[in-house]
C-alpha cells in the first residue's frame, strides 16, 4: 500500500480514459470537424467557445483560457487534488491503485465551518425522513401526503421529512451531535431571540422538502405549514453553502434525464416539479423562489438544447414564462411554452386530470415561442377596436422580423395575414421596413449558431513565431533539441514561453517516449498549462520544414535587436534635438551595425 501514485498507474489511467467521454458527463459536447464543443464550463457563456480534442486529449476554452487535460480538467471543475482527480479517473477505468486508506486523496477537505453546514444538513435530511416515515408524530404529515397525491416511492426519492412541533427540538439534537451553535446559526437552521439571546428552530411542524446542491448535497431546506400557520411555506435564508440565484430544485436528479432527452423542463416552484414527477415528467427543474438568472439559463445550456417552460398561466406566470423565454433565447436555446389552463398549476392539474392528461395536453402541447408571443401580445387588448388591433399586428412584426429563418418568417405572416383578413405582401412589406429600421439601430441580432465564432487578438510576428515553434516541439522531441541549439543560448521573447520551453527541455530529458498530454501534468504553473492547452490546439502541419523553422528563429531572435534599434532611434533624437550632432551621429553608426544584424 502507498502514498503516492506510481507514475507508471499516471500514465495507464490517461491511456485508459477519454476525455470527451468525461467532460461529455459535465458538458454538452458536439462534433465539428476534428474537435468537440460546447458552452464553458468555467465562465458563462453563450456561445460555445469550450474546445476538446480527442486526439490530443486536451481541452482549450478560447473565452477565458482554461485549458488542460483530463486530470486538469477535473481538477479545476471541482477544485480537488491532482491525486484527487487520479482515483477518480482510475476508478472509471477499473484501475486498482492500492492507495493508504488515510492518505490525503481519500476524499477533500473542505474548511471545517463548511463541513459542518453540510453535515448539519445532510443529519436533519436523514433524521426529518425518518420523523415522517417511522414515527407516531410524523404520521398526520405522512398522511397529508399521501392524500394529496405523494407516492412512498416519491416521498423516498425526494427525501421528504417532517420537522416537529417544538421550539428547540432541532437546537438540541445538533448541540448534543457536537454542532457548535455559531455554525448552527449561519445554516438557518435556528434564530436567536433579540430579547434574551436564546435560540429556537426556524422550522417547526412543517414537511420539510430538502434542496440539494448539484452534487444531490443538501445545502438547504423548505418547510410546508401544515396548519394555518405563515407563511405557507419557510425557506432557508442564504447561506455560505446555499444561494438562490445559482441553484435548480432537482437538478441533480432531473440531470441524466435531461442531457437523454436534450430537453429540460423548467417550473416556478419544487411543488410543480416533485408533481410532474410523479406523472413522468423526470427531466423537470425549477427555480426556488426567485426568477430565472444568468446562472440557471448557463447551468441548463451546458446540459441542454430545448426547454420547456412550465408557468402558472396567471398574469404574474405569464409575466415570469417572457423573461425566462427572452433569457433562454438570447443563450440559444430553443423554447416552448407549456400553458396550464382553468388557472391550475402543474401540482393541481395533475391531482384533477391526471398523469398521462398532463404528459399529453400540456407538455405535449407545447406552444413554440413565436406562438407563445402571440398570446402574451394579446392580453389586455380588444382586438375589435382598430388602434389596438394595429398596436397587436406591429408588436407581432416586430417579433417577427427577429427570426433568423425565412420559412419561420412567411409562416407567422401567413398566420397573422389569415387570422385579420389582411395581403400577405403588405405585411412583408412592412416586416421589412421594420427589419431594416431595426438594422439601421443595431437592434437586429446574428443569426444563432453553434459554430465557434473564435475572434483573435492579431498578435506580433515573434510571438506567433515562439508559438508555432513550440507547437512543433511538444510534437517532437528531436525538433525541441534542434531549437535549443539553433538559439545558442538566447531565450524566447514571451516569459511565459521561455518557462514552457525550459519544462519541456527537463520534461523530455527524464521521459524518453512521452505522450503531449503527459506534458501538462508535468507543469506545476496552471496559467503555464493553459497557455500549453492554447498552443497545443494550434492547426499546424505536422511536419516542420527547414524553411519554416528559420523564418520562425529569425523573428525570434530579430525582435531583440529592433527593440535595441528603436533604443537608438529615440537616442539619436535625443541628440540632435540638443543639437550634439557628434553623438548622433555615432548612435546612427550603431544603428546602421544593428541592421546588418537582422
Amino acid at each position: 500500500m502507498v502514498d503516492r501514485i506510481a507514475e507508471e498507474k499516471i500514465n495507464q489511467i490517461r491511456q485508459s480514459v477519454d476525455i470527451v467521454e468525461v467532460i461529455s458527463e459535465y458538458v454538452q459536447l458536439k462534433k465539428q470537424g476534428r474537435n468537440y464543443f460546447g458552452l464553458c464550463p468555467f465562465h458563462g457563456e453563450n456561445t460555445p467557445s469550450f474546445s476538446v480534442s480527442a486526439d490530443k486529449q486536451i481541452f482549450h476554452c478560447f473565452g477565458c483560457g482554461a485549458g488542460g487535460n483530463v486530470f486538469t480538467f477535473l481538477m479545476e471543475l471541482e477544485g480537488i487534488s491532482f491525486q484527487e482527480a487520479a482515483v477518480k479517473l482510475a476508478g472509471k477505468a477499473n484501475i486498482e491503485l492500492q492507495l493508504r486508506m488515510d492518505a490525503s486523496v481519500k476524499e477533500r477537505k473542505l474548511p471545517k465551518d463548511l463541513q459542518d453546514l453540510y453535515d448539519a444538513h445532510e443529519l436533519l435530511r436523514k433524521f426529518y425522513h425518518h420523523l415522517l416515515i417511522n414515527t407516531k408524530e410524523g404520521q398526520p404529515a405522512l398522511e397529508y401526503l399521501l392524500n394529496r397525491g405523494f407516492t412512498r416511492e416519491s416521498i423516498d426519492k425526494f427525501q421528504i421529512g417532517y420537522s416537529l412541533d417544538s421550539w428547540d427540538f432541532v437546537y438540541k439534537f445538533l448541540i448534543k451531535k457536537g454542532f457548535r451553535i455559531e455554525v448552527i446559526e449561519k445554516a438557518g437552521l435556528i434564530i436567536k431571540r433579540e430579547r434574551d439571546g436564546s435560540y429556537f428552530d426556524r422550522f417547526r411542524n412543517r414537511i420539510m422538502f430538502p434542496i440539494d446542491d448539484r452534487n444531490g448535497k443538501t445545502i438547504a431546506f423548505s418547510g410546508r405549514a401544515l396548519g394555518a400557520d405563515e407563511p405557507k411555506y419557510l425557506n432557508s435564508p442564504e447561506t455560505a453553502i446555499f444561494n438562490k440565484s445559482k441553484i435548480l430544485y432537482n437538478f441533480h436528479l432531473a440531470k441524466p434525464h435531461i442531457r437523454k432527452m436534450q430537453t429540460a423542463v423548467l417550473f416556478e416552484g419544487f411543488a410543480d416539479c416533485i408533481a410532474a414527477d410523479r406523472a413522468g415528467v423526470e427531466n423537470g427543474v425549477a427555480t426556488m423562489g426567485t426568477s430565472l438568472t444568468g446562472e440557471h439559463v448557463s447551468l441548463i445550456r451546458q446540459n441542454a438544447q430545448a426547454v420547456t417552460i412550465c408557468y402558472d398561466s396567471d398574469n404574474a406566470g405569464i409575466e415570469a414564462a417572457f423573461r425566462a423565454g427572452k433569457m433562454l433565447t438570447e443563450a440559444e436555446c430553443s423554447i416552448k411554452v407549456a400553458l396550464m389552463p382553468d388557472g391550475l398549476d402543474p401540482d393541481e392539474f395533475i391531482k384533477k386530470f391526471g398523469s398521462e392528461k398532463f404528459q399529453k395536453e400540456v407538455i405535449g402541447a407545447s406552444l413554440t415561442w413565436m406562438s407563445f408571443k402571440f398570446l402574451y401580445y394579446r392580453r389586455g387588448k380588444n382586438l375589435q377596436i382598430e388602434g389596438e388591433r394595429l398596436a397587436y399586428i406591429e408588436e407581432v412584426l416586430q417579433e417577427i422580423s427577429m427570426l433568423p429563418k425565412a420559412v419561420e418568417r412567411d409562416h407567422y405572416l401567413r398566420q397573422l395575414a389569415a387570422e385579420f383578413s389582411l395581403s400577405l405582401e403588405a405585411l412583408k412589406d412592412q416586416q421589412k421596413q421594420i427589419f431594416f429600421a431595426n438594422k439601421k439601430q443595431g437592434k437586429t441580432k446574428p443569426s444563432p449558431s453553434l459554430k465557434l465564432k473564435q475572434v483573435t487578438e492579431l498578435k506580433p510576428a515573434y510571438h506567433t513565431a515562439e508559438r508555432r515553434l513550440i507547437n512543433h516541439m511538444l510534437k517532437n522531441r528531436d525538433v525541441a533539441f534542434k531549437v535549443q541549439e539553433l538559439l545558442q543560448g538566447k531565450t524566447f521573447n514571451i516569459d511565459e514561453h521561455q518557462a514552457i520551453i525550459t519544462y519541456l527541455f527537463g520534461f523530455y530529458e527524464e521521459h524518453p517516449d512521452p505522450a503531449s498530454s503527459e506534458f501538462l501534468n508535468y507543469i506545476q504553473d496552471a496559467k503555464l498549462r493553459r497557455i500549453v492547452a492554447d498552443i497545443e490546439m494550434m492547426s499546424l502541419n505536422d511536419e516542420l520544414t527547414d524553411q519554416e523553422l528559420s523564418d520562425y528563429l529569425k523573428q525570434v531572435l530579430n525582435h531583440s535587436i529592433w527593440l535595441k534599434i528603436k533604443e537608438k532611434e529615440a537616442e539619436e533624437k535625443e541628440a540632435e534635438r540638443q543639437s550634439d550632432y557628434k553623438k548622433a551621429a555615432a548612435i546612427a553608426m550603431e544603428i546602421i551595425q544593428l541592421r546588418k544584424m537582422l
